[in-house]
């Protein structure tokens, strides 16, 4: 269903539950959303979307099962077995070897649920590093939206047809008889800390080895399954792993993954090259720091920073322009005789885009500051895209100098941008249909396999 599409007596309920109950499902795929709602709607005899909004403000106590229909909560120890063991046996091996003996290793089970997904991630570690090493370097952060998911998570204690999944042999390492039940390891259990994080709203968890998050990036919209993955490609380290749902595939954002095992859906992270910002910022701080440059060295920089292809301007501390290469003079209408005059009182300081905040944020924060793409067509030329950046100069890392503005030309990136995100937007109404249908059998598969548990509770 398209935003254009979108039912607005269902988007103003979704925005009631996002505001009073703090569950954002604005970005959930609304075909399975108001399935699932209509589920709870025909028990509590509601026609209408609206309806139910009333019922539920009369009603708070029909939340707790609301969100249980929204929020399906079925996982199990070493789920889809063939990935865990490549993940095992492949990726962590080849992980591990790359990190220094005292390094910590973090890892990050997001949409975690009632817990099996990260205690069988703590298992593997503890089979791969030994217990010792385990206890003294591995932290695993487990995350859900559903709070009563994470409070049984933070029991840890799991029925036998729970543990069924697990080998005998790692059961009896891992496990301890409790009343007809099976808690894990305490000791092992310190190294899990669980809490409550939305994927869509909430910053990601940082510096990460292996990110698991298995049939979880389903349930949303391709956009915001987008905006998930590149909040991913942030929080994991260089060559971090993602493991991700034997349902769920990488349409996008390819550039930031490439697969280990497309099957297994096991994929790599992607270092992703400076841009060419940084490096003109790098070049106006005469990196390398603290080294001396012979005048040759020098004049070569000078000349790099004077006919870059990129408009580049640097304005010191004390507010004056200091310099303008060739592209900023021809781009801007700046004069050589503007060199030395009070930035604020050129028309550059204003026009594309309002620079006289952003350095004097840049200069009294000592950070860089974006201000993203801006359009400007310049006398007598073509409309360009300019992605604009105001980065601190110091010397050394201590003493500001001024600040370094640049002008990266974007505008082939940006039609080429606009003509992939067309190819893209097609591709993946294409995809959203096959994968609608996937996801509504998966989804029934779920459904059913939770009320079957459901049923089997009733008859024990």
């Amino acid at each position: 269903m398209s935003g254009a599409e979108r039912d607005p007596a269902l988007e103003t309920l979704l925005e009631f539950l996002k505001r009073s109950r703090g569950f954002d499902f604005t970005g959930y795929k609304r075909t399975s959303l108001e399935r699932r709602l209509r589920r709870r709607m025909d028990s509590v005899g509601c026609q209408t979307f609206g309806d139910y909004l009333d019922y539920l403000e009369v009603h708070p106590d029909e939340y707790g099962q609301l969100f249980d229909t929204l929020l399906i909560n079925v996982t199990e120890f070493f789920r889809d077995p063939p990935a865990w063991e490549h993940l095992r046996e492949e990726v962590l091996p080849g992980l591990l070897a790359g990190k220094p003996p005292e390094e910590p290793v973090r890892v990050w089970s997001a949409g975690c649920a009632s817990g099996q997904e990260a205690y069988s991630a703590a298992m593997v570690l503890v089979e791969l590093l030994g217990l010792e090493s385990f206890l003294e370097r591995v932290k695993i952060y487990a995350t859900d939206i559903d709070e009563d998911a994470l409070s049984t998570a933070r029991l840890a204690t799991y029925s036998i047809k729970e543990v069924a999944g697990v080998p005998e042999p790692l059961r009896e390492r891992h496990f301890e008889p409790v009343d007809q039940r099976f808690a894990f390891r305490k000791d092992l259990r310190r190294n899990v800390v669980f809490g409550r994080n939305n994927l869509v709203q909430d910053a990601p968890i940082s510096r990460l080895d292996l990110l698991i998050c298995r049939n979880t990036l389903m349930y949303f919209t391709a956009e915001t399954q987008g905006r998930i993955l590149r909040h991913f490609h942030f929080a994991l380290r260089e060559h971090g792993a993602l493991m991700l749902g034997k349902s769920e595939m990488m349409t996008s954002h390819r550039d930031f993954f490439e697969p280990t095992d497309l099957k297994r859906r096991i994929f790599r992270r992607v270092a992703r090259a400076p841009s060419l910002q940084t490096r003109l910022t790098g070049l106006a701080n005469g990196e390398p720091a603290g080294l001396p440059l012979a005048e040759d060295e020098r004049l070569t920089r000078d000349a790099a920073l004077e006919l870059g292809a990129d408009a580049h301007l640097i304005v010191s501390r004390s507010g004056q322009l200091t310099f303008a290469n060739l592209a900023a003079r021809a781009l801007f209408r700046v004069s050589l005789e503007d060199i030395g005059r009070p930035f604020q009182d050129l028309p550059v300081s204003y026009q594309p885009v309002e620079l006289r905040r952003a350095v004097d944020e840049a200069l009294r924060e000592q950070r860089r500051v974006s201000l993203g793409d801006t359009r400007y067509t310049p006398d007598g030329g073509i409309e360009r895209t300019l992605e604009v950046s105001v980065n601190p100069l110091q010397a050394n890392g201590a003493a500001l100098l001024g600040v370094s503005i640049v002008f990266e030309d974007a505008t082939r990136y940006s039609a080429l941008q606009r003509e992939l995100e067309g190819n893209r937007r097609d591709l993946e109404l294409a995809y959203e249909e096959l994968q609608s249908t996937i996801d509504e059998l998966e989804t029934t598969n779920e459904e059913l396999q939770s009320t079957n548990e459901g049923l089997e509770t009733i008859n024990d």
